[in-house]
């Protein structure tokens, strides 16, 4: 099991995570078995860091690096 950041509070539930990314919780399940987010918690309940959450969002939000002019 993965140790829990500092500021357990940031943990939550796997429908809190999709609610807050706005995705369905088979993402959020999906992100976590791929490495892009840590599960943490327990074999029966899985928790999530809020802050993991909102990084791949606004990782997403900016979008792909934009290509140099010139380059196609």
């Amino acid at each position: 099991m993965n140790m829990p950041p500092d500021g357990e509070d940031r943990l939550v539930t796997t429908e809190l995570a999709a609610l807050a990314a706005d995705v369905s919780p088979a993402t959020v399940r999906k992100w976590a078995s791929r490495g892009r987010i840590t599960r943490y918690g327990s074999t029966q309940r899985a928790l999530y860091d809020l802050a993991e959450i909102m990084d791949i969002m606004n990782t997403a939000a900016a979008g792909p690096p934009s290509r140099p002019s010139g380059e196609h």
